[in-house]
């Protein structure tokens, strides 16, 4: 099964993202694993850097606008649907170690143990990657990254932090984001110009899922920075509780917190 972020998701991940796709862009959720944050998590996050962040913000949609959207759009016109997810798995895959690593100083080793089988199997019957042989026998990807260890650890997130080009995050996840790019591999072996083809081409492809759904989230938005954030923040501390939610009450939610409802508009 290949991992695409859901709408909400895209939404809040994919605004601003210029050069570098955003590490785990989503996965299903699993509807039997509960239910999923505070219906205030989002509202009880500080943002006493919103004069700083509206206008990066701004910058940022500017760009995923008039660039990478009509990018993914050109991509997903000229790349057939079936290479587009072979791509997303070979990232996903290329990313396990990071993964892995997660598991482990989150004190998961089942899951690690998991994601070291997915490794194996995909690299080698998987074609690298290409295919996902492990999704096949039960095994499906977990989702960890440096930012989620942190909070698992009981760093705070602290307040909400828009980013030029690479979009929401905290400066928890800032330097999560820093300790997920070192413990890529492949950075560490690939001459810069190689390593920005990599992340162009892993860019394209993501927009090419989500374009679409960014701009009719964009569109619906009463608000569309407090959209995003509220988005971003309400996913990444679902993500260190490890809390899932059904994709309906996932919609119910994103309903709830970033739209503006029918009793809202027709208040005086």
């Amino acid at each position: 099964m290949t991992r695409r972020p859901p709408p909400a998701l895209a939404a809040a991940l994919g605004t601003g993202l210029l050069l570098a796709a955003s590490p785990g862009l989503g996965q299903p959720q699993d509807p039997a694993a509960g239910s999923g944050a505070p219906a205030d998590a989002a509202d009880a996050t500080p943002d006493p850097w919103e004069p700083f962040n509206r206008p990066i913000f701004g910058l940022n949609d500017f760009l995923s606008r008039h660039i990478l959207e009509p990018v993914g759009r050109g991509w997903a016109f000229v790349v057939p649907e079936f290479v587009r997810d072979s791509i997303s798995r070979l990232y996903v895959n290329v990313r396990t170690p990071a993964v892995m690593v997660n598991d482990l100083l989150q004190g998961k080793p089942r899951e690690a143990g998991i994601d070291l089988a997915r490794l194996l199997l995909n690299s080698s019957v998987g074609l690298a990657g290409l295919l996902d042989p492990a999704a096949t026998i039960g095994l499906e990807a977990n989702e960890e990254d440096f930012g989620q260890t942190f909070g698992v650890w009981g760093i705070p997130p602290g307040p909400y932090l828009v980013l030029p080009f690479l979009g929401p995050s905290s400066p928890r996840d800032t330097v999560g984001r820093a300790a997920d790019a070192a413990a890529t591999g492949y950075g560490w072996f690939v001459p810069i110009w190689a390593g920005a083809a990599i992340t162009t081409v892993d860019t394209a492809n993501a927009f090419s899922f989500t374009a679409d759904d960014i701009a009719e989230e964009r569109a619906e938005a009463f608000d569309w920075y407090a959209a995003v954030r509220n988005a971003y923040v309400s996913r990444r501390e679902n993500l260190v509780q490890d809390r899932a939610e059904s994709p309906q009450a996932a919609d119910e939610e994103e309903d709830d917190l970033y739209l503006l409802d029918d009793e809202e508009e027709a208040q005086p």
